[in-house]
C-alpha cells in the first residue's frame, strides 16, 4: 500500500469523513506538504502530547488540567448531572448559561447500524457518577437511536437508583422558527412539553 493510500485510510478514520473526501484531503496534503501537511502534522503531534480526556466527564482537556476546569470548579452543583452523547455537546450546553451542574459524556449512543452497542457507552461510569446526584438530565439528540439510548439509560438508572430524578431536555420548535416549518413529531413534542407562562 502506498503512502498516499495510507494517508487517505488514516483520514477516513475521522468521524464524518468518507473515503472520497479522505482521498481528496490526502491528495491536497501531498500536493502542499509545506503549506498544509507540515502545520497539520505539528498540530496533531501537539494535540497528542498535550491533550487528554477528562477522567470525570469525558471532555477534552489539557493533560496538565485533568479533571477539566468544569469538573474542578467548586461552584458547580454536584447534585445535578447532565448526560450528553458527545464531549463536543458540553461547550454548547455551557453557551446557554443555564446549567451549573456537572457533565458526563456517553461517547456515543446505541446504534446497531454503526456497530455501537452497550459496550461503546460508559454506562458503568455513568451509574457511579449518578449515585452522587439527585437529578440526571438526559441531554441527548432527538433521533430514534438517541431516544432508545435515553430509554435504556432511564431504565438502568431507575432500577439501581430508585430515588434519582431522571429528566430529559424539552423538545419542540426552535427559537426563531415558524410552526409552518415544523414536522408533526416536533409539534407533538412541543405540545407535550409546554410550560406555564
Amino acid at each position: 500500500m502506498d503512502e498516499l493510500q495510507q494517508l487517505a485510510d488514516a483520514i477516513s478514520l475521522l468521524p464524518g469523513i468518507g473515503r472520497r473526501t479522505a482521498a481528496r484531503l490526502a491528495m491536497h496534503l501531498a500536493r502542499h506538504p509545506d503549506e498544509a501537511a507540515a502545520p497539520l502534522a505539528a498540530a496533531l503531534e501537539a494535540a497528542r502530547r498535550n491533550l487528554a480526556v477528562c477522567t470525570l466527564c469525558g471532555s477534552v482537556t489539557p493533560r496538565a488540567a485533568n479533571p477539566c476546569r468544569l469538573c474542578s470548579d467548586p461552584r458547580r452543583d454536584d447534585t445535578v448531572l447532565c448526560v450528553v452523547e458527545d464531549p463536543g455537546d458540553i461547550p454548547l450546553m455551557e453557551q446557554s448559561g443555564e446549567f451549573r451542574g456537572r457533565y458526563f459524556a456517553l461517547m456515543g449512543k446505541l446504534s446497531p447500524m454503526r456497530g455501537e452497542g452497550l459496550g461503546s457507552l460508559r454506562l458503568p461510569r455513568l451509574i457511579e457518577r449518578a449515585a452522587a446526584a439527585k437529578e440526571v438530565i438526559l441531554a441527548l439528540d432527538s433521533d430514534v437511536e438517541s431516544d432508545a439510548t435515553a430509554s435504556y439509560i432511564r431504565h438502568a438508572l431507575s432500577s439501581r437508583l430508585p430515588s434519582l430524578r431522571i429528566t430529559r431536555l424539552a423538545l419542540g420548535i426552535p427559537a426563531g422558527s415558524a410552526i409552518a416549518y415544523s414536522d408533526p413529531v416536533t409539534l407533538s413534542r412541543a405540545l407535550r412539553g409546554r410550560t406555564e407562562m
